[in-house]
């Protein structure tokens, strides 16, 4: 398989699964409270939203990479 077909191929799969998601989702550990020997943390969410202009981008342009790297096969 040709280097073009491979990163096409991964591109159509990455389309797919932000197509698939939508977002990413990921929590993170924050020091609220430093007395001393006490301590008190907090878990704070965050999400970052996968647009899907970026999801339709990805896989046209895989296609299009598939395709190429199929003609000059």
């Amino acid at each position: 398989m040709k280097s073009t077909a491979l990163i096409g191929v991964v591109l159509i799969a990455l389309g797919v699964i932000g197509f698939a998601i939508g977002h990413i989702d990921f929590t993170t550990r924050e020091k609220v409270i430093d007395l001393g020997p006490i301590e008190v943390n907090a878990d704070k969410k965050h999400s970052i939203a996968i647009p899907d202009v970026a999801a339709a981008i990805a896989l046209l342009a895989g296609i299009g990479l598939v395709l190429a790297g199929q003609k000059r096969a």
